[in-house]
């Protein structure tokens, strides 16, 4: 148990503890001049995931606690005593550790803030884009089939720059049949069609390529014409576009704000130097 709380414990910042002036501030323990109080600990506490909390619950758990704060303020006075601080490792790490912090504190007041997302874009996005919320149990394809990896890469390749699939399909698919018709094989539902393939097409939105996949007669290049399904409700989804949503227009705040921050400052990187950099 005792390595299990050491462990939790360990990601603890540096208790704020008081002095012994403060006369007025009852105290829970003391170590020499410092004293830690019931507000220190509340803080501590407060910290700690849910789970992590459930160790110290009640009177022994609060005794433990209050141990595991004591041996760590042991620790930190006893690392300063020895001039471990003055190390010059430590303060890089130190000087780092803070150079991330103020950079996250920025970026939470100035972006976050302002990358709020409404009910109403979640709506609107959900009633523009309502084909990305089908579940599919039907979908039309059409298919490229070839022999080599070759052939199968110079498809997608040719696919992939905005080439008609139908013009592709019939340059490169062995499979003359569909070529004659564009790659079209028809509808399929599920259980229709190989555990192989129903793992490929269904994931694919309408008008959506699947990349190159070897099945047994050859590599296919699928492309979902169209799809029919029922519409997931939008309670369902609509956790998951704020999530999208916010990402966006985080990203979006964050490059106007970077590229308006930049202009402040005379920035000169030497290409040249850089060019010569080699990772190891």
């Amino acid at each position: 148990m005792k390595k299990l709380l050491s462990t939790v414990l360990a990601i603890f910042f540096i208790v704020s503890c008081s002095k012994d002036s403060e006369k007025n501030r009852a105290y829970v323990a003391k170590i020499d001049g410092t004293a830690i109080t019931e507000k220190d600990l509340q803080a501590e506490m407060s910290s700690l995931p849910e789970m992590a909390r459930e160790l110290f619950q009640g009177s022994e758990g609060a005794s433990k606690f209050v141990d595991e704060i004591v041996n760590k303020e042991v620790l930190y006075l006893e690392a300063k005593k020895r001039g471990l601080e003055k190390d010059k490792d430590l303060q890089k790490k130190l000087e780092q550790i803070k150079k991330l912090t103020l950079i996250n504190q920025l970026l939470e007041k100035e972006i976050k803030a302002s990358a709020k997302v409404t009910e109403k874009d979640i709506k609107d996005y959900y009633n523009k884009y309502k084909d990305d919320f089908i579940m599919p149990n039907q979908v039309r394809l059409s298919h490229i089939v070839t022999k080599t990896e070759d052939d199968a890469k110079k498809a997608y390749e040719r696919l992939k720059k905005g080439e008609d699939f139908s013009k592709v399909a019939s340059d490169l698919s062995v499979d003359k049949t569909s070529a004659k018709v564009g790659g079209d094989i028809g509808s399929f539902k599920r259980s229709e069609m190989s555990a192989d393939i129903e793992t490929i097409v269904f994931r694919l939105k309408k008008g959506e390529i699947s990349e190159p996949a070897r099945l047994k007669d050859g590599i296919h290049i699928f492309k979902a014409t169209d799809i029919k399904g029922s519409q997931v409700e939008f309670e369902k989804v609509k956790g998951l576009i704020e999530q999208r949503l916010t990402a966006e227009k985080q990203r979006e705040t964050f490059d106007k704000f970077i590229e308006g921050v930049k202009k402040n400052y005379k920035i000169d990187i030497n290409k040249d130097a850089v060019s010569k950099i080699k990772f190891e």
